[in-house]
């Protein structure tokens, strides 16, 4: 069965807004010649635009000691990446704990994680509120 419509959407993240508009242009490009060699219409319309937001420098240097303490191995780059917070960098700083799943699947149905890393982000998270050094924690209480 060949479809008569297909709908999908596609979110491109990086700190760089430069590099998020020239990542687009290169799809609308291969996409019009996909369309000219097929015979098909791309319709792209914008739905969402969220700009770049970086990590909080403090805030990640007391969620990297958290987990240093625990023994934990911090791989992310949550400085560079597109994260899920960027709305909310916009307001105020933001930091976030990276939690491994399986087979590295994220933001999908098949994404799980082991009960012992969903308990150790959250003693990470408990430990940054230790880490912070300040009468205001970091969880804003």
């Amino acid at each position: 069965m060949i479809p008569g419509k297909v709908v999908c959407s596609l979110e491109l993240r990086d700190l760089d807004a430069a590099k998020i508009q020239m990542l687009y242009q290169k799809i609308r490009v291969e996409a019009d010649q996909i369309a000219k060699a097929s015979r098909v219409i791309f319709d792209f319309k914008e739905t969402q635009h969220k700009h770049p937001a970086p990590t909080d420098p403090r805030i990640r240097a007391i969620i990297d000691q958290s987990a240093k303490e625990m023994g934990l191995n911090d791989k992310a780059d949550a400085e560079r990446a597109g994260h899920d917070a960027q709305d909310m960098a916009r307001i105020g700083p933001v930091g976030m704990i990276f939690i491994p799943s399986i087979g590295g699947i994220s933001h999908s149905p098949k994404e799980f994680s082991r009960p012992q890393d969903i308990e150790n982000g959250g003693e990470c998270f408990v430990g940054c509120d230790h880490e912070s050094g300040s009468s205001e924690s970091v969880t804003g209480q």
